[in-house]
């Protein structure tokens, strides 16, 4: 269309497609990277390079797993995906991914706090919890939600992340 200034459209797309963004993805991934670190807590020393390796791959894994079941499940019965939907669904899925880092991190630099490897575990494990609250906190107010259903869903998240907690201690003793 003459006259009409494509970069602007595209920058509104974009500003559309993160306002759109569902970050329930962080949530599930954080959740993930906690039943992680509970998992590889009941294996005794392991050390901490793995665990971090371990943390992102498994996010990058699970990345990967929910990008083809969207693609590969309803989408495919519709109409075969292009290079755009393929790249969107990426985009969509990334903060699984993206919410295995801050315990990665956490389990990275507790040397550094002066954390043994119980410690580093139980950082990395509050590190996840506190994400998956965060995430789940993220996407209610990116959908709209009224603080109070903020609040509601940062709580249930928080007593799922507790429950996670309660696990760890339950098949550690």
């Amino acid at each position: 269309m003459p006259g009409t200034d494509h970069g602007a459209h595209r920058r509104a797309q974009a500003v559309e497609r993160r306002a759109a963004a569902d970050y329930t993805g962080g949530v599930y991934g954080s959740m993930l990277a906690a039943s992680v670190v509970v998992g590889v807590g009941t294996l005794g020393s392991v050390p901490r390079v793995e665990l971090v390796i371990l943390l992102l791959l498994t996010g990058v894994v699970f990345w990967v797993a929910h990008v083809h079941a969207h693609l590969f499940g309803a989408r495919l019965a519709q109409r075969r995906p292009d290079r755009r939907i393929v790249a969107q669904v990426c985009r969509d899925e990334w903060p699984i991914v993206k919410a295995a880092v801050p315990p990665a991190v956490a389990v990275a630099v507790s040397p550094l706090l002066g954390l043994d490897l119980a410690g580093t575990l139980w950082f990395a494990l509050a590190v996840a919890v506190a994400g998956q609250v965060g995430w789940s906190a993220a996407a209610a107010r990116r959908a709209g939600a009224s603080w109070r259903l903020v609040a509601v869903t940062a709580s249930v998240n928080l007593v799922l992340g507790l429950l996670i907690i309660v696990f760890k201690l339950w098949v550690t003793h």
